[in-house]
């Protein structure tokens, strides 16, 4: 019985999974073709005709449930989704309507699973699965996307220290500001670099140096970078020498990092005390007193 309801359970989380692959790959391309009409490229009717089921029909249908239950979310849930979508680096590809259609599904799916395993096991098993059902189909979308965030500041924290040191060569060296980044950009690749490209895009396009900073803090919302951007427009602001605060910046980055990971390392051993103590320590014990118990119940008997 068991094992049936693990495989059964395996198929309907394999098809809700293939299913939400399918309609958020269908929202994607829909919002590309949306951006594509918007710049004034339309498109031909063959193009029309070559889309995907989920792009034609589905995706359109995602998009108007996620904008129907909009209305019903608390006031600001919007903008506060909009800005963790932005930070984890989903904003062009999803917005608030999407990811509200998203949970929507998602809750579907977890109440679907909690009738199931309700059908299908029995007793403290029945009641544990239950809740793990629910909990994953309510809070399964907000931690894949709290680990996504998670990952990508730590990402640009790490690549920080290095970019600045780049920075700080290349500006020695003769470059100018915005050259010095666009080495960078070409040099470096990740998440860090991907947004300092944006941010030259934008300068680019008329938007000015602390305008386009600015827009990048917002959008990372990491504090060594935050630090960063404001020392950048201080030095704009007082005259200061670039290449002069780059090196200070560079010293205190690496700096930073060093401290960031001996606290890591102090902190391992407390973070090991209790998977040694619940998983480790008991399998010690049943080997070393195992035997002597088997002998001392032998004898009492």
């Amino acid at each position: 019985m068991f094992d049936s309801a693990l495989v059964a359970a395996a198929a309907v989380g394999a098809t809700m999974l293939f299913a939400v692959v399918f309609v958020g790959n269908g929202v994607l391309k829909a919002r590309a073709s949306a951006t594509r009409r918007l710049a004034g490229l339309r498109e031909t009717r063959s193009e029309v005709l070559e889309k995907g089921f989920g792009e034609r029909a589905v995706a359109p249908m995602f998009q108007g449930v996620g904008r129907l239950f909009m209305r019903y979310t608390p006031q600001g849930w919007g903008a506060r989704v909009e800005k963790r979508l932005m930070i984890a680096g989903w904003s062009p590809r999803l917005d608030a309507s999407s990811w509200a259609a998203i949970r929507v599904l998602s809750l579907v799916f977890g109440v679907l699973l909690m009738f199931f395993v309700n059908s299908q096991l029995e007793g403290t098993a029945r009641i544990a699965g239950m809740f793990g059902a629910l909990a994953i189909g309510l809070l399964g979308p907000e931690a894949i996307l709290t680990r996504r965030v998670d990952e990508r500041k730590a990402a640009m924290e790490r690549d920080l220290p290095d970019v600045i040191d780049l920075l700080v060569i290349s500006v020695e060296a003769g470059l100018g500001f915005e050259g010095a980044l666009g080495r960078v950009v070409q040099n470096v690749p990740g998440e860090l670099s991907d947004e300092f490209s944006r941010m030259l895009q934008e300068t680019r396009v008329g938007v000015s140096r602390n305008a386009a900073l600015k827009s990048l803090a917002e959008r990372t919302d990491v504090d060594d970078l935050n630090t960063f951007i404001m020392a950048l427009t201080q030095a704009d602001a007082f005259g200061v020498s670039i290449s002069r605060m780059l090196r200070v910046q560079a010293d205190e980055m690496r700096i930073r990092r060093r401290l960031r990971a001996q606290e890591r390392a102090f902190a391992a051993p407390v973070k090991m005390t209790f998977p040694l103590v619940l998983c480790i320590f008991p399998g010690i014990f049943v080997v070393l007193l195992g035997p002597a118990a088997i002998q001392i119940s032998g004898s009492i008997l």
